[in-house]
């Protein structure tokens, strides 16, 4: 009895170890236990767990699980055990931590079968939010809320929704989970079950949901699809807004299915006949239309025929004057244009179109309204090495040659005489349509030039004929000379003015002079070249050849002498 009424230090030891489950204090620390709520106090729960001493829980800690509102004396609760007892003789205990620690247990479970986890997101830190998983506290990256980006998370705190374990680590306390994922998994299931029940080429209602420059995006039950901008009509579609509108409900047909990306292409074009059947008959060939320009390229405008046919007028059958300038600068959009067709490719799907063509050939019609010799006037647009260009009506040029300038002088000096922007005259020596060229003289209008119907046929002068000439005019030159058959003017080189050189001056005739000259050639006007020399050869070869064969003995000279002595008298 006596030991029983006074125990020893042992006696308490035993009994100690006894109510700790034979482990003494380790047998509590660091572990999780029940324990019952005795009493509610400044905001602290305290809590009989069986040891000597109670502890005290902050009702915060229940706010999470039990609700620390409704926390009441007599309920029962688990807590971690983090001392057995403090400076102030009390058990330190804790309900974030005993509820941390089975979190962790039952985490690490899920997370090794793959499973998703449950958890609200309950405050934000740098770089995203935090999330309660039932005790434990994990990290929700903001790039991992969403499958888009999303401005405003508000609505999405304080609500219990799943989650994906990214990674985590209990000895260092970190868990990553990804909200984004889970959607990402849903949508993709869900997806794959819209996917099996549509078909290539069925017809279905979708909703706009957005619009982009190459197209919009058509929400079909749960599912996106995308409606390109060039399978929403025929026509020409500069924006998708041109045609539809966010909101819009749009009947499409199903085009394409891609299983392996599960993209879906979509067409609304493809539910309206197409307008190129039967293109070539409604568009032969050489057959002029109107339409209207609806796109301007560097190599070209596009025109529209039809609604849904459209053909190209390719530069170079814009204009048949404007060379190397730019669409633009010819037709403008939506301009009305006459156009012609050119070519018709079905297969293709191509127009060719003239535009050039609709409209009679200038060059044609300057050659029937300006013969061989007409005269005209214009302006010297340009002035190059070898000649003038005149500007001419119907938006046309001529050239004028450096040779048919002006006669007695050299081209050179000839085109220094003119000057850009100076009003001329000139006759039409020639006209090539073929070539869109014109040729054209200035020096046949000088006085005593030849009318120009023989200016440009030479007045019927033939190479080597000998006639009689008279001087019009004396120049350092040489002489300019008119024919006396039919009044055709040319030109006597100083060096065709004699054989000899001292007969080579110009000084030695006169204006109104009159002799004999042989035509030697004609200029690239078709005018005629005469020498004096020329003709002088020429009769000493008959000479020769008449009085050649006489057995009299007489000398060279005596010939020649004799030759021309008969043809003077």
């Amino acid at each position: 009895m006596a030991s029983t009424a006074n125990p020893t230090r042992d006696d308490f030891a035993a009994l100690l170890e006894e109510s700790l489950g034979g482990n003494g204090d380790e047998g509590f620390e660091g572990r999780v236990v029940k324990g019952t709520v005795t009493g509610i106090e400044n905001d602290k729960a305290v809590i009989d767990v069986g040891l000597k001493s109670e502890g005290r829980v902050s009702l915060h800690e229940f706010a999470r699980g039990e609700g620390g509102q409704n926390l009441k004396v007599g309920d029962e609760v688990e807590v971690y055990v983090d001392r057995v007892e403090n400076a102030d003789g009390e058990a330190m205990l804790s309900r974030d931590r005993a509820r941390r620690e089975a979190a962790w247990d039952k985490l690490e479970s899920e997370f090794g079968e793959g499973k998703r986890v449950e958890g609200v997101i309950f405050g934000r830190v740098k770089g995203g939010f935090t999330v309660d998983l039932d005790g434990a506290v994990a990290f929700l990256p903001g790039s991992q809320v969403d499958i888009r980006p999303v401005r405003d998370v508000t609505p999405l705190m304080d609500m219990p929704q799943p989650f994906q374990i990214l990674k985590m680590d209990r000895r260092r306390g970190n868990i990553v989970v990804s909200r984004r994922a889970v959607l990402e998994e849903t949508r993709a299931e869900q997806r794959s079950e819209l996917i099996e029940k549509l078909a290539e080429g069925q017809v279905i209602e979708g909703v706009v949901k957005n619009i982009t420059d190459y197209g919009a995006f058509v929400d079909l039950g749960g599912i996106d699809g995308l409606l390109h901008v060039t399978d929403m009509s025929y026509k020409r579609v500069n924006h998708p807004s041109e045609v539809i509108n966010i909101g819009d409900t749009a009947k499409v047909q199903i085009i394409r299915i891609n299983q392996e990306t599960q993209r879906i292409s979509l067409g609304m074009k493809q539910l309206e006949s197409d307008p190129w059947d039967g293109a070539a008959e409604k568009f032969p060939i050489g057959a002029k239309l109107s339409g209207t320009v609806t796109n301007i390229t560097e190599y070209g405008a596009f025109v529209e025929l039809e609604a849904g046919i459209e053909g190209l007028v390719h530069v170079s059958e814009m204009s048949w004057t404007k060379k190397n300038v730019h669409p633009g600068k010819i037709v403008s959009t939506s301009q009305e244009v006459e156009v012609m067709v050119l070519e018709v490719d079905g297969e293709k799907r191509r127009i060719s179109l003239g535009l050039k063509q609709a409209h009679q050939n200038p060059w044609q019609s300057f050659a029937e309204t300006h013969p061989v010799g007409a005269q005209v006037e214009g302006e010297v647009k340009n002035a190059t090495e070898f000649g003038l260009f005149i500007g001419l009506e119907g938006d046309v040029d001529g050239m004028v040659h450096m040779s048919d300038i002006a006669w007695g002088i050299s081209g050179e000096d000839a085109l220094a005489l003119h000057r850009k922007g100076e009003e001329v005259s000139a006759v039409v020596l020639d006209v090539d349509v073929e070539k869109e060229r014109i040729s054209l003289g200035m020096k046949q209008l000088e006085r005593g030039a030849p009318s120009a119907g023989a200016a440009a046929t030479g007045g019927g002068l033939k190479r080597g004929q000998v006639v009689t000439v008279n001087v019009l005019e004396v120049r350092d030159g040489g002489l300019e000379v008119q024919a006396s058959e039919d009044g055709a003017t040319g030109f006597i080189k100083r060096s065709d003015l004699g054989r000899d050189r001292d007969e080579q001056r110009p000084d030695r005739f006169q204006v109104g002079q009159k002799f004999d000259a042989t035509v030697v050639g004609f200029d690239r006007s078709k005018k005629p070249n005469f020498s004096i020399k020329a003709r002088q050869l020429s009769e000493e070869k008959e000479a020769v050849e008449q009085y050649g064969s006489s057995d009299s003995g007489a000398s060279l000279g005596d010939i020649l002498g004799e030759a021309l002595k008969g043809k003077k008298d």
